[in-house]
């Protein structure tokens, strides 16, 4: 099957961007490098092309109870311009994939909502929203808008200032997880104070015509996927997939450290399953850790304790630029989860000392 590319993959080209296949999307990786990108987003701003994350659009009068009922967090809460990170679990509280959702200005009077599953997802999560309003005879439309409209993070200190300047309408009040209509160069834009970078920030939902439009009034650094993974793990995020798996690593939230996302006081799929988990407790669960020693911990290598004895994996791992130095996540037992305990990753062969460390970790904005 042909990779899908996102609109403005030809103008990526014609810049300079080196290409990878992420969740079945042709997307640029790197246009400068990583740690040009990873530098401006830390102490300028750059731009990202995440035109790959999928987005559902659900409204009509049981809008509201579809949600929640097929997410975790309570969105009912939600106010038009409001913002939710949530998780999507199974009946066993094993996490799907993690999303935001955004409350929409109301469609004919009807609760409407666009929430974004990860990269190549975006097929199976609609359907799963088709199959359970069905099931649960609710009045509700549910579209898979993927294919409509392109996505831009504007991300770093001075993100909101270079928004600002080519939005007719003022975006520097919006707040964190808040976002409203905004016109850029006559194109209207849903702006949110949202962000995958541990800066300030806002992602753009525009029109896949529009597409080079937009990105062309917001001059800045151009960034790819590879500094995005840098930032986002100094600033203690999750990705899909590699930190959590429904199929080769199945966790909870708990244990992926995102219990903050779940409400058991709503009914979800997967909560009764999340109310043992919350009362009983984990066994393993997901810690930040720093190489002490020279080398590099990558997705997969083995991390054991002080004995030699493996006692978990690498979920991911990199050299933080901001840092200098090599960080990573692993699931281990909770009785070595502390800030401070001292294990080894497994590298290359070698053992390296490794400790510990709370997350995130760079101060975010």
């Amino acid at each position: 099957m042909p990779l899908q590319t996102p609109p403005l993959r030809g103008i990526h080209d014609e810049r300079g961007a080196k290409f990878t296949e992420f969740g079945g999307w042709d997307m640029p990786v790197e246009f400068d490098s990583i740690q040009t990108e990873h530098e401006a987003v830390r102490e300028d701003v750059g731009i990202f092309d995440v035109s790959h994350m999928g987005q559902i659009h659900v409204t009509g009068p049981d809008a509201t109870t579809l949600m929640q009922r097929l997410t975790t967090n309570d969105v009912s809460s939600l106010e038009v311009g409001d913002s939710q990170y949530a998780a999507i679990t199974d009946e066993d509280g094993i996490v799907i994939d993690d999303t935001v959702i955004y409350r929409l200005p109301d469609e004919t009077g009807d609760a409407t909502y666009l929430f974004i599953p990860n990269a190549g997802t975006d097929e199976e999560t609609h359907e799963r929203w088709i199959d359970y309003r069905n099931d649960l005879d609710l009045e509700a439309t549910v579209d898979n808008r993927t294919d409509e409209y392109a996505m831009f993070a504007v991300q770093g200190p001075n993100a909101a200032a270079l928004v600002d300047d080519v939005t007719a309408e003022s975006v520097t009040d919006i707040g964190r997880f808040n976002a409203q209509y905004a016109t850029i160069d006559g194109v209207d834009c849903w702006t949110a104070r949202t962000g995958y970078t541990g800066e300030d920030g806002f992602e753009l939902i525009v029109p896949w015509e529009e597409a080079e439009r937009i990105w062309s009034a917001l001059d800045c650094q151009p960034c790819g996927l590879g500094s995005r993974d840098t930032l986002r793990l100094e600033a203690g995020l999750l990705l899909s997939g590699q930190d959590f798996d429904p199929e080769d690593n199945p966790r909870t939230p708990y244990e992926a450290g995102i219990g903050f996302t779940v409400d058991l006081e709503t009914e979800f799929v997967g909560r009764d399953a999340l109310a043992a988990v919350e009362e009983e407790g984990v066994e393993e669960e997901l810690i930040g850790f720093q190489l002490i020693d020279r080398g590099v911990p990558r997705h997969g290598y083995d991390v054991t304790n002080t004995d030699d004895r493996v006692i978990g994996t690498v979920t991911s791992g990199t050299m933080s630029p901001t840092l200098e130095r090599a960080i990573g996540f692993a699931y281990v037992p909770v009785e070595y989860a502390d800030p401070g305990t001292t294990l080894q990753v497994v590298v290359r062969g070698r053992s390296k000392k490794a400790r510990v460390e709370t997350t995130p970790f760079i101060d975010t904005a």
